[in-house]
């Protein structure tokens, strides 16, 4: 699962469904800087650069750490036990799923790699054209990050009446932001 996903699905699963709706927005709002770094020339200039990349690299790995930490901690960022909802603004839940996507390098680029081989081949409405897939990809991740919301919305009843699932979930999504900051950790330039 990936990391946006996690933190769509724990706001949901907490019955705050505008957090998760904002946390859908903040990984949808992390997007923009890669897409903007696609159309400027500047994703060549990151995979390009070995030294920047690991930078960028090693705060998403730090951010994923910290994020780890704060499901296994008792009242953690992520905790989706009953009475735990609506102690976060919903900026504060939109600044960390936009920051979960703007310390992620490959994020950039994936748009180096996806939206050259759709694009017309007329440099004269290059940007708007990568602009208006930029922003097409954007509402499919949206959509798809509130749908993730919805289906652990569903999963809630099962979740709360059951401490050790409670308990369980909380070290699940732990291991997975670990699994993802190794995942990160690993990748080359």
């Amino acid at each position: 699962m990936r990391p946006c996903r996690v933190v769509t699905a724990t706001r949901w699963a907490a019955a705050a469904r505008a957090a998760s709706v904002a946390a859908a927005a903040g990984c949808t709002a992390g997007i923009v800087p890669h897409l903007a770094a696609a159309m400027a020339g500047l994703a060549a200039v990151l995979h390009a650069s070995a030294l920047l990349f690991t930078a960028v690299k090693l705060a998403g790995v730090a951010y994923l750490v910290w994020l780890a930490w704060q499901a296994l901690s008792a009242g953690g960022a992520l905790n989706i036990a009953e009475g735990e909802v609506g102690r976060e603004s919903g900026w504060a839940v939109a600044r960390r799923g936009a920051l979960i996507n703007i310390l992620n390098p490959k994020l950039s680029i994936f748009f180096l790699a996806l939206l050259p081989p759709f694009l017309s081949g007329q440099v004269g409405t290059a940007a708007a054209e990568m602009a208006v897939l930029g922003a097409v990809f954007m509402a499919m991740t949206f959509a798809v990050f509130v749908l993730y919301g919805a289906f652990a919305a569903e999963a809630r009843a099962l979740i709360l009446g059951r401490p050790a699932v409670l308990r369980w979930m909380n070290r699940g999504f732990a291991a997975a932001f670990a699994a993802l900051a190794a995942r990160l950790a690993l990748e080359r330039a």
